[in-house]
């Protein structure tokens, strides 16, 4: 039996490993720390333990004419 949380991911989708280096795929919680993943949404970066957020920029801005 399972011991995810329900609804969760797991750990190992949080990693990647080549050549005997492991690579983080998501952020990390600047405040909460290692192990602590930020959460990717539309417009901004969530951190689901301390509730941070960092809200990201427009990429393309389109003008109205």
């Amino acid at each position: 039996m399972s011991k995810e949380k329900k609804g969760g991911e797991g750990v190992s989708k949080f990693y990647q490993v080549t050549d005997s280096k492991v690579e983080r795929m998501r952020r990390e919680c600047p405040r909460c720390g290692r192990g602590v993943f930020m959460a990717a949404h539309k417009d901004r970066l969530t951190c689901g333990k301390c509730s941070y957020t960092e809200f990201q920029k427009e990429q393309t801005k389109k003008s109205k004419q």
